[in-house]
Parts: structure tokens; C-alpha cells; sequence
């Protein structure tokens, strides 16, 4: 006696595309969320050019000087007597903080090194002066 097998119909092999769209839609919300979106907000100073600058990527205390010589820190005027005790608040016991003066291309240079100088004081040991690409 022959035995004749039901001929099946013949299905397309597909791809598992839900596993695909999920992994896909996780990449990019990892990618969205992890781009840094700088966004530089702060007193409007036009920093001075330099040819080598490089960016900064790590978290730092920024302190503005404008070209009357104010400075301010975090977008708060802060009194020249009061810097420093403000400086030494946000620097506490983070040695490696790095303290970045952003000063105005007309802003006296010597109050500058007067900020960096106060910095120096309360503890910071990484300084720099901010800079714009030409």
C-alpha cells in the first residue's frame, strides 16, 4: 500500500521584523539620548580667538567677566569681595574641578588674571581661559 504525504503549501521564510523595529527604535533612543546638545547659555561677552583652541568636555565652574569687569557666576552677579568665598563653596573638596573664566575680548586683562588668581586661591587647580575658534 502506498502512503502519498499531504502536499503542504510552501510558506515564504520571513524575518522576524518586530524584534528588528524594536531593536532599531532602542538604538535610537539610546542615540538621542546620550548626543550632547550644548547649548551655551550664559552673559552674552565675546570671548578673544585663537587659532588652537580645542573643546571642553568636562564639567566645569564657569565665571564670566564682562568688559565693565563684572563677574558672574552661574548668570548671578557676584560682588568682587564675595568671589572668592563663592568660588571656595563650589570648589569644596573636588580638588580637580576645573574653573574656566570666560572673559570679554574688551575686558581688562588684568582682571582676568585677578578671577584666575582668586580661583587659584580657593583651591582649584585646573584653570583656563576660554577662547573662540577664528
Amino acid at each position: 500500500m502506498l502512503v502519498h504525504r499531504k502536499k503542504r503549501p510552501w510558506y515564504p521564510i520571513q524575518a522576524p521584523l518586530t524584534s528588528l523595529i524594536d531593536i532599531v527604535f532602542m538604538l535610537l533612543i539610546y542615540f538621542l539620548l546620550t548626543t550632547n546638545f550644548m547649548v551655551d547659555e550664559g552673559i552674552r561677552i565675546k570671548l578673544p580667538q585663537a587659532r588652537s583652541s580645542t573643546p571642553m568636555t568636562r564639567e566645569e565652574i564657569t565665571v564670566y567677566v564682562d568688559r565693565e569687569g563684572r563677574t558672574y557666576i552661574k548668570n548671578v552677579l557676584v560682588a568682587e569681595d564675595r568671589l572668592f568665598a563663592e568660588l571656595k563653596a563650589m570648589i569644596g573638596l573636588r580638588s580637580d574641578a576645573l574653573v574656566m573664566v570666560k572673559a570679554d575680548r574688551l575686558a581688562e586683562v588684568n582682571r582676568a588674571v585677578k578671577v584666575m588668581d582668586l580661583a587659584k586661591a580657593a583651591g582649584a587647580d585646573r584653570l583656563c581661559l576660554a577662547t573662540e575658534k577664528e
